[in-house]
């Protein structure tokens, strides 16, 4: 069986991640079935983070914030063809303004400048494991 880990030090992974992939969102919901929806996603391999803006009533961000401050279990799924890369970690949704603004820019450098949004947070992951194949 291969070995699928990646590290974040991995230069694919780092060019992957500068790609305009759309990639899913995975979280639980209070039964414990999975919520899947297609997200775009901005990793920060120097930190351990990768970033999701949305809105903070969106079923996603109410889900990771119910976990409270230990975060929820997510994975965050890219695939294009044959290469594919899996993102696990533990999130937790932040308001505040300096980090919002930072996934804004963040997703600007890698997809477009998102639209206004004053109810926007940031789903923030912080990264246990990646797989993929590169």
């Amino acid at each position: 069986m291969p070995d699928h880990r990646l590290t974040p030090q991995d230069e694919r992974v780092a060019a992957f991640c500068r790609e305009r992939h759309l990639a899913t969102l995975t979280t639980l919901r209070a039964d414990g079935t999975p919520h899947v929806v297609p997200v775009g996603v901005t990793v920060d391999a120097a930190a351990g983070l990768a970033r999701v803006i949305t809105s903070g009533t969106s079923r996603k961000a109410r889900h990771v914030a119910a976990a409270g401050p230990v975060g929820a279990p997510v994975a965050v799924c890219h695939v294009d063809g044959r290469r594919w890369l899996t993102i696990e970690g533990r999130a937790v949704v932040r308001s505040d303004r300096a980090a919002v603004a930072e996934a804004e820019r963040r997703y600007a450098e890698r997809y477009r400048t998102p639209r206004p949004n004053p109810d926007r947070v940031v789903i923030e992951i912080t990264v246990t494991r990646l797989l993929g194949s590169l």
